[in-house]
């Protein structure tokens, strides 16, 4: 991403979501966050093919983890790289803490948009963070989370544009930050070594390298295993297999 400018990455993922089916909740406000997507979207086209299906598998596996959370009585949400997702909006429930944490120079775009359109983000810490620089470890509780209650914890589209040290750490991080029972669910780019998942893979890198935001790191699934067993994490018992094949999944504490 480059210095100075909001994620146009995170801007394509908010067009994107206004044409999604989302997992619906009894609380919330739904129209808050398609206020905010749309004012991000701008004029952005997007088009259908591989990605946009990816997309809203993806979205609405985090979606599903995030309901299934807050229903069973989780208090405490933490979004890592949170750009321009607002599902501390769609999925408000009173007694819930959010925690967004993102790179400062989107952070600062989103809640400029947030104040200029009138939404309350009183329940919502903002933790501007650069993760090769800043330790969440440390951010978080200065911004109020709880290390002795269970939280959520989600890593959404950033896995793949942080290198592997960096991604490690942010595991490692949010791992320092978990009490029992907490959870998180993260996207990982997977090389399972098919062809035509490599060739949409290339093309994919190269868009968002046209757009100053390269990916960095693509693990086989031996390795995301072991990436998240030495970062003190375990898949939980109910992951889907489906989605893990796509790279999203559901982990515990060890």
């Amino acid at each position: 991403m480059e210095e100075g400018r909001p994620s146009i990455t995170a801007q394509r993922v908010a067009a994107h979501r206004l044409t999604f089916d989302r997992v619906p909740a009894e609380y919330g406000d739904p129209d808050a966050d398609e206020r905010l997507a749309r004012d991000v979207a701008g004029s952005v086209d997007v088009t259908g093919g591989g990605m946009t299906r990816y997309l809203a598998a993806r979205t609405a596996f985090f979606d599903r983890a995030v309901v299934r959370a807050l229903d069973s009585g989780m208090s405490q949400v933490v979004v890592a790289a949170a750009g321009y997702d607002a599902r501390s909006l769609r999925y408000a429930k009173p007694g819930v803490a959010w925690f967004e944490v993102d790179h400062p120079d989107t952070q600062r775009d989103k809640r400029e948009r947030l104040t200029r359109l009138g939404i309350e983000t009183d329940h919502i810490s903002f933790v501007a963070a650069d993760f090769n620089h800043d330790d969440v470890a440390v951010e978080l509780p200065a911004a109020g989370h709880d290390r002795e209650r269970p939280s959520l914890f989600l890593v959404e589209g950033v896995a793949v544009y942080l290198e592997r040290d960096v991604l490690e750490s942010l595991l490692r991080a949010v791992r320092a930050a978990a009490a029992p029972g907490s959870r998180l669910a993260i996207s990982v780019s997977v090389d399972r070594g098919e062809a035509d998942v490599a060739a949409r893979r290339a093309a994919f890198a190269t868009a968002v390298a046209a757009m100053g935001e390269p990916a960095r790191t693509v693990l086989t699934a031996d390795e995301a295993a072991e990436l998240f067993e030495t970062t003190g994490w375990l898949e939980t018992a109910t992951a889907n297999p489906r989605a893990r094949l796509v790279g999203l999944v559901l982990l515990q504490p060890l």
